[in-house]
């Protein structure tokens, strides 16, 4: 059976991580296998909103699988398996919008997945926490970094300290996730919200994307100067004149990416 299911319905490709039985814990194959399908969802140009959730009812991502950490690899190894890039990596490469679609536990590497994405929908029922310092490890795939920066260095430090864990409504209190609805409602709520960005144009949600991402990293001059490039290369696109035509004529634009 397959870790990863991919499946494209219209212009979203749907990532379904598959090991419900381990709560779909993020075994070594299974990560290559996320890895993968993101890195063929970006190469798609059919493809323009992916959306990763977790099949079973129990958790979109439980975590790291803790069977497999018995042997301690030697450290020289393991950061050489991690460098230059990690399994995490095509997150961050990805131009398309990124949904997390998420129910459940939402544990460590799991957390560290839907932090990866660029939009957090929860069901109620959702459980976040990143346990690894109670373990004696710590973050791997970029907890540390992206946590601070989503719900500020004092929320971060609580949660990954202490192990705690909050539920989809305080999730949403501190900005971990923007959307929080009725377990029965995710997948209905999620693929909506696909839907809408997917009908948006691509390239301008691309270009949109890249400078708040970029916003991140780069100083308030040089993020406008970025801002302003991007802006300039999207008044000559197609889509953007298709855009002026469709509100003149008072109809529903088509949008092609171009």
């Amino acid at each position: 059976m397959s870790t990863v299911l991919t499946e494209t319905r219209g212009h979203i490709a749907w990532i379904t991580l598959n090991r419900p039985e381990a709560m779909n814990a993020l075994s070594i194959q299974l990560r290559a296998d996320l890895a993968a399908a993101m890195r063929a969802a970006e190469a798609d140009p059919d493809v323009r909103v992916v959306v990763v959730r977790g099949a079973g009812d129990r958790a979109f991502c439980a975590g790291a699988d803790i069977k497999e950490f018995v042997e301690v690899p030697s450290p020289p190894a393991y950061r050489q398996a991690r460098v230059p890039e990690s399994w995490i990596s095509p997150f961050d490469h990805t131009k398309k919008p990124i949904i997390a679609s998420i129910h459940g536990h939402c544990l460590g590497g799991g957390l560290e997945v839907a932090l990866a994405c660029d939009i957090r929908i929860a069901a109620e029922d959702a459980s976040f926490g990143l346990p690894e310092t109670g373990l004696g490890i710590m973050t791997g795939v970029g907890g540390s970094q992206r946590l601070p920066r989503m719900v500020g260095l004092a929320q971060a430090l609580d949660m990954i300290l202490t192990g705690d864990r909050i539920d989809g409504r305080r999730a949403r209190e501190i900005g971990l996730v923007t959307r929080v609805v009725p377990r029965a409602d995710l997948a209905a709520e999620t693929e909506a919200l696909a839907m809408r960005l997917a009908a948006r144009p691509p390239t301008a949600m691309a270009f949109a994307k890249e400078a708040v991402r970029a916003a991140q990293d780069l100083p308030l001059r040089d993020g406008m100067r970025l801002e302003v490039d991007l802006l300039t290369h999207l008044l000559n696109t197609e889509d953007r004149l298709e855009a002026a035509r469709a509100f003149r004529e008072k109809r529903k634009p088509q949008f092609t990416g171009r």
